[in-house]
């Protein structure tokens, strides 16, 4: 029975790890960091609560065109009672002569409620605009950060495969130099070759395996900047899909760049702004506003103790008419037109860099396509050669500097390959941001 429950406990530890493993090597598609990053990278996290308060703000200044109802009270003893001159000729006294005089009680109370209604008010409107445009200004910002971290993910994932399609090449290229090296050393062995082609020979291996040390250092390094764009823990465990797949994707629609919008945006809140500047230059602001309460007034000494209340209560309109404020508006909207016209200049300037990207972005996707036939025509005729060659070395026909040197045209047309592939990719992924495509 204990044999048994032993059984069942290494199965399930067993288990466990298993599951532990498959967890860790879990390999990541460039899609699956993408929607990593647009859910835990700090960077957007930033970005999304700064679209929410940007909506906060908006309702905030929305709610100034509501009512306002305040109840206000207060309580005052007076330990000394105010002074009042009093003119003698009120009591037959002369004129031109005046007498103190101390009126009222000592304890006064006050409570009323109050209520301010704005009916116009321009800057408060100019305001509500201004702050509408200023929340889609925020989303479009949301938009252009998440548009460069999904463009850095994926150019980072890009380098991330090149780094690992090395490691495997290289990895190749060991198991061939062992075997290369074991040759050698038979036929030294054989006194077929001397000891200073076996010294060749493993000198390539060490170069190969110090390639591969440093190949393998930058390949962590960039997965680290994964992980961070990731949102994820630099200790998490995570692989890539190291396989690189090429397909020849058409062109894209071109749109308006999220550069460009970003920069009519601005502009846009800019014109607000200096709208409601003129506005509040010369329009008046008009409010209603209403108050209703009591008043209590108290006498604490015997025997004419008394606290009474009385009632009041009344309603206005108030009319505020901006006559002159020392030229401040004006200044202000001289001023706000200048940021205007250079906000001008940036929209030309985004859409001009947008074009010139574009351009760029298209010559180079199709330089890339072009080279990756002509790359990979290279690495056949390279296999070719260093496997003829393997074959000659072996028969006696050519040294092994030739080998060595035929074995590093296969790799230089091994990275080649990769790198016009990558080429590839990065230009059609430049070519959907500045087409406004990435995002969709």
């Amino acid at each position: 029975m204990k044999l048994v429950n032993t059984h069942k406990l290494l199965f399930s530890i067993l288990f466990v790890l298993n599951l532990s493993l498959l967890q860790a090597q879990e390999v990541w598609t460039l899609q699956q960091c993408i929607d990593s990053a647009e859910m835990y990278n700090k960077k957007l996290q930033i970005s999304n609560l700064d679209v929410k308060s940007s909506l906060q703000q908006e309702r905030v200044v929305k709610g100034n065109r509501i009512p306002k109802l305040n109840l206000n009270a207060d309580y005052k003893y007076f330990t000394d009672l105010p002074y009042q001159l009093m003119p003698m000729s009120v009591f037959g006294g002369p004129e031109g002569q005046f007498k103190e005089a101390q009126f009222g009680v000592p304890h006064h109370l006050n409570a009323d409620l109050t209520l301010a209604i704005p009916i116009y008010n321009p800057e408060l409107y100019g305001n509500i605009k201004t702050t509408k445009v200023a929340t889609e200004l925020t989303r479009i910002q949301n938009l252009k950060s998440k548009e460069e971290v999904f463009f850095e993910v994926s150019t980072v994932y890009y380098n991330a495969q090149i780094l690992a399609q090395s490691l495997d090449f290289i990895d190749s290229n060991i198991i061939n130099a062992k075997q290369l090296l074991k040759n050698v050393e038979l036929l030294q062995s054989q006194e077929l070759l001397t000891g200073t082609d076996v010294n060749r020979a493993r000198l390539k291996l060490m170069q190969l395996e110090k390639e591969r040390e440093s190949a393998f250092t930058k390949y962590e390094n960039v997965m680290n900047v994964l992980k961070f764009l990731m949102g994820k823990s630099l200790q998490a465990e995570i692989e890539i899909d190291k396989t690189i797949n090429f397909q020849k994707i058409e062109n894209y629609e071109t749109g308006t760049s999220l550069s460009v919008q970003l920069a009519e945006s601005r502009n846009e809140l800019l014109q607000t702004q200096i709208n409601t500047l003129q506005k509040t230059r010369f329009l008046p602001s008009l409010n209603a506003f209403a108050s209703y309460g009591t008043t209590g007034y108290g006498y604490d000494q015997e025997p004419n103790r008394f606290l009474n209340f009385y009632p009041k209560g009344l309603a206005g309109i108030q009319l505020t008419m901006p006559l002159f404020n020392g030229m401040v508006s004006k200044r202000e909207v001289v001023k706000k037109q200048l940021e205007i016209d250079a906000s001008k200049l940036q929209i030309q300037m985004s859409q001009d860099q947008t074009d010139l990207n574009i351009e760029n972005a298209l010559k180079e996707k199709n330089n890339a396509n072009q080279n990756k036939e002509l790359v990979e025509k290279q690495l056949e005729l390279a296999e070719s050669i260093y496997s003829q060659t393997v074959l000659q070395h072996k028969e006696g026909i050519v040294p092994l500097s030739d080998v060595i040197m035929a074995e590093t045209e296969v790799n230089k047309a091994q990275m080649e390959y990769l790198a016009t592939i990558i080429e590839y990719l990065k230009a059609d992924l430049k070519l959907k941001k500045e087409s406004g495509n990435l995002l969709k």
